[in-house]
């Protein structure tokens, strides 16, 4: 089991080398030396697993012969750390027993911390109505009842009456204390984008209209929860498929989408729905989650349900870098006026964004699109936030402006979603809700913002500073849209 697991990492982390280049050398280099110190007195044939071809047989290698072997073994195809300095032998003796204990992972990087400040310090506050915050905030207590800090909180806001703005004011400045969010960099501004449910067009059965197919996750994707080998590496996990004993990197939506309409396409029997524009559908996936209406009138809704574990790619910097569009039309609406104006080259630019997300069917009577909590959205009151430094579920102020405008927009949030583009402290994406002019509103937003984090008195956010987060995430489902 431990050698598969060092297969998986040395030989197919490059489904994110890209983007994570450093922090893979060292955990390529700290699981390899893991196996060494738990594998080389009893089985040293198992260290040279990454060789060409398999050794000759014969007594059980020492530390040093296994290690001089090694030299002689295929570079390692992701590691840096192992394909330019090959481990040598020490130069002092070797110990008759060798200690076992695991290396430590190397930490995430700090994605920033949550300070406490006072509800003095957040600006307009006491001007919002945040009735529907309290809504929104009682939605998500299902997944935070299980925790008694939480529990307690939860039960008062349920028990409050009247709800009028002024109670419910005075509810969160009783039983929460603000934080304020700030990044790795010590800053405590970032970026405030939108999203939305879109509606699009779409039919049960494929035909020469609707012949663009919404995938449900395959049966043959699998996710590997590095976690359960390193807890520093809580959130971080890796997709692919089996190929032979082999996890090699799942199919990018270029294999995906090109193959389409072969016979048969690769993805044959997991089509949900058929719709009518590649550009909508790629939109779809961004979003996270979405209705479609079927030739009856009749709607069907989709969510989020899985990832093929490729690294988000931007259409619009794609767009930008090619000449394709200027800046100041990189919009959701922008893309989709280009994509009218070029249907030929349409699936092509698309394809530089190998990530591709995966849907699932849900209950038509849901108040809103799931988010990773688990609970309903609401629209103007659920935020998409990175759950590594802001938990899942707890109260944010917003402070920020309206869509191109300089309108304040100082709301009560609730962070209730993730996102693959939502990384960092001060970083979140505004659920603005369903249909054209959520759509309208969601596109143009792109605003500078600051953030509060409510917690209840008592919650303290930082004891995990120093392994991988600034706040302790709530355990919640993994979601990766593309927001």
């Amino acid at each position: 089991m431990l050698l598969l697991r060092v297969q998986i990492v040395i030989q197919h982390l490059q489904l994110y080398t890209r983007d994570n280049m450093k922090f893979i050398a060292k955990m390529c280099f700290n699981f390899f030396a893991r196996a060494v110190s738990m594998l080389a007195t009893s089985t040293g044939v198992l260290l040279l697993a990454s060789c060409a071809s398999a050794p000759s047989s014969g007594p059980t290698p020492t530390l040093a012969q296994a290690m001089q072997a090694m030299q002689q073994c295929m570079p390692c195809a992701v590691c840096a750390v192992c394909a330019q300095s090959p481990l040598t032998a020490p130069s002092t003796a070797i110990p008759s027993t060798i200690d076992p204990e695991p290396v430590v992972a190397a930490a995430e990087p700090l994605r920033g911390r949550l300070e406490r400040t006072t509800f003095a310090s957040l600006p307009g506050w006491g001007t919002d109505d945040v009735t529907m915050a309290l809504d929104a905030f009682l939605q998500g207590c299902a997944a935070l009842n299980s925790q008694p800090m939480w529990s307690k909180v939860c039960t008062e806001g349920a028990r409050l009456k009247p709800r009028s703005s002024t109670n419910i004011t005075r509810f969160f400045e009783t039983e929460f204390e603000p934080y304020h969010a700030v990044n790795a960099d010590n800053s405590d501004t970032g970026v405030v984008t939108g999203y939305y449910e879109p509606l699009l067009r779409g039919s049960r059965t494929r035909s020469a209209e609707f012949r663009y197919p919404i995938y449900a996750s395959p049966q043959d994707l699998i996710t590997v929860d590095l976690s359960e080998l390193y807890p520093d590496l809580k959130n971080r996990r890796l997709r692919g498929r089996l190929v032979g004993n082999k996890l090699v990197p799942y199919l990018a939506r270029g294999n995906i989408e090109g193959a389409a309409d072969s016979t048969p396409p690769p993805l044959q029997g997991l089509e949900i729905v058929w719709v009518d524009d590649p550009i909508e559908s790629f939109f779809l996936q961004i979003q996270g989650s979405g209705q479609i209406q079927l030739p009856d009138g009749s709607r069907i809704r989709v969510g989020y349900a899985d990832q093929n574990g490729h690294p988000f790619r931007s259409l619009g910097g794609l767009l930008i870098r090619r000449g394709e569009i200027k800046l100041e039309r990189a919009s959701m609406q922008g893309i989709k006026e280009w994509a009218k104006r070029n249907p030929k080259k349409v699936r092509q630019f698309m394809n530089g964004n190998p990530s591709y997300v995966f849907f699932k069917e849900l209950p038509n009577d849901l108040s809103g699109p799931i988010g990773t909590l688990g609970a309903p959205l609401t629209a103007e009151r659920s935020i998409a936030v990175d759950q590594r430094v802001i938990p899942m579920g707890v109260p944010v102020y917003l402070a920020t402006t309206f869509p191109s405008s300089n309108q304040p927009l100082n709301r009560l949030m609730v962070a209730q979603d993730t996102g693959g583009a939502i990384n960092g402290a001060v970083r979140a994406d505004f659920y603005w809700g369903f249909g054209d002019a959520a759509g309208t509103q969601a596109g143009r937003m792109k605003q500078q913002g600051r953030m509060w984090v409510l917690l209840p008195r008592g919650y303290d956010p930082n004891f995990n500073v120093g392994t991988a987060n600034a706040a302790a995430p709530i355990s919640s489902p993994t979601k990766v849209p593309q927001k």
